[in-house]
């Protein structure tokens, strides 16, 4: 068997070094071949992993030598998506709305000596989402406003340095303004958050089946001049990731962690971006800090099965459930939320679909409002006491209900998706006055 790893792993790398003189094609047919043997049970992840990484080494070598570029260009990539966006809100209440929404995102990592990187991407956002604050939980920007000129902002910088990267063991540090390093729902972050600070990440290989990631970090979540007690807050999260047979049929990922936020008093309406709603707030005149403190426990599960083939579906298919609870017991009430659903299949490549149902709840106090999922709302006859914003609908927590998801990709760049939220306020406002709305989201997304 050994023998005949490393025959296929040597015709392997004779093919990749046939793409290197159409750098183009290169990604698209390493990866094509390298999974082929893989699910084929020739080679191991680990195997594959380690030959794309010499694949890669050979081809930035081709390619300098031929192009003449210096270290430091050959070692840039550059990436980005665009998505429009149709959506409409449906509550028998109020006046129908519609809008019509891009998001654009283009940055660069660039891999430098050392095991140092650095990463830089801009991104859309709305500048009037908050007093001209920059929407922390949304890239999305509404087309509005007599065609005027849009913003473009910095959603990611920091630097990253991999000081131990073998077969068994890597750690990661992570500083500035980074991706969210931790795994979760969007009752714990909205997919668009990009949190400001250090993190660091320890991963160990049990075998190329089964392995085992500690993440921690600590952000900044306001400077306060007046004052040496600025909000913060820091995690810890451990996390197992299996695969149950050889052919990779079955995995399972089980995730715990614990977030905290230190300081929270200084988070008042006016201080940071005033997005969402759902918090207990005191009366407190120009301020309204939250009631309750924030130290919530979080724990995942995912279970996946593959099937080799699905009609109308390329390549194997995917079937996955999924579970996450959240407690926070330094709330006395509302202090509660999950999240369930199961999904069918995987969109991002060339003719492939797939199709989800969630149902979530998230109580008013299980999370600090203004990181959740920007998306997932309610209508409000009346404003929510002491939030800072006025009745209609408003996102955030205090939520609960469903939501169905379909995508397609007809191509792997692009993709084109529907979501519709059925959703109501757990509390309304006032009591018994109504609060369930609908909203419906039509995407077309471009990576490029």
């Amino acid at each position: 068997m050994d023998q005949t790893i490393k025959t296929c792993g040597a015709v392997a790398l004779g093919a990749l070094a046939v793409g290197l003189a159409t750098p183009g094609a290169h990604a698209q047919s390493q990866d094509a071949l390298l999974d082929k043997l893989v699910s084929k049970g020739v080679l191991s992840q680990q195997e594959a992993k380690e030959l794309r990484d010499d694949a890669d080494e050979g081809f930035k070598k081709a390619y300098q030598a031929k192009s003449g570029m210096p270290d430091w260009v050959t070692a840039m990539k550059f990436n980005g998506d665009f998505r429009g966006r149709y959506e409409g809100f449906y509550n028998g209440q109020a006046v129908d709305r519609n809008r019509w929404r891009y998001r654009l995102r283009f940055g660069f990592t660039a891999s430098l000596l050392d095991d140092f990187e650095v990463g830089f991407r801009l991104g859309s956002g709305d500048a009037t989402a908050s007093g001209g604050l920059i929407d922390p939980i949304s890239n999305n920007q509404t087309l509005e406003n007599n065609a005027a000129k849009k913003g473009v902002y910095i959603d990611l910088a920091y630097g990253k340095w991999t000081p131990i990267h073998n077969s068994d063991w890597t750690m990661a540090l992570t500083a500035g303004k980074m991706e969210n390093p931790f795994v979760g729902s969007d009752i714990l972050f909205d997919k668009d958050y990009t949190p400001e600070g250090a993190a660091v990440q320890l991963k160990y290989d049990f075998s190329d089946k089964q392995s085992f990631k500690l993440i921690g970090g600590a952000f900044v979540l306001d400077e306060i001049s007046n004052s040496s007690r600025d909000p913060y807050m820091a995690a810890a999260q451990a996390r197992l990731d299996s695969t149950w047979d050889d052919k990779a049929k079955l995995k399972s990922s089980l995730g715990i962690g614990i977030f905290a936020i230190f300081h929270d008093e200084g988070l008042t309406n006016g201080a940071v971006p005033n997005i969402n709603v759902g918090n207990t707030r005191l009366t407190t005149p120009g301020t309204n800090p939250t009631q309750e403190g924030f130290n919530p426990i979080y724990a995942d599960a995912t279970i996946t099965y593959t099937l080799e083939s699905f009609p109308m579906y390329t390549g194997k298919f995917p079937i996955s459930l999924f579970a996450d609870y959240l407690h926070n017991p330094a709330a006395h009430s509302d202090r509660d939320g999950y999240d369930l659903g199961i999904t069918f299949g995987k969109s991002g490549k060339r003719n492939t679909w797939d199709i989800g149902y969630r149902y979530k709840e998230l109580q008013a106090n299980a999370w600090y409002e203004e990181m959740v999922d920007s998306d997932s709302g309610a209508y409000y006859v009346s404003a929510l006491p002491n939030s800072g914003l006025g009745s209609g609908y408003r996102s955030g927590t205090n939520v609960r209900g469903h939501v169905v998801k379909a995508t397609y990709s007809p191509f792997d760049s692009f993709s084109l998706g529907v979501t519709y939220f059925m959703l109501d306020a757990i509390h309304e406002n006032p009591i018994g006055s109504g609060s369930s709305i609908g909203r419906l989201q039509i995407d077309a997304l471009w990576k490029f």
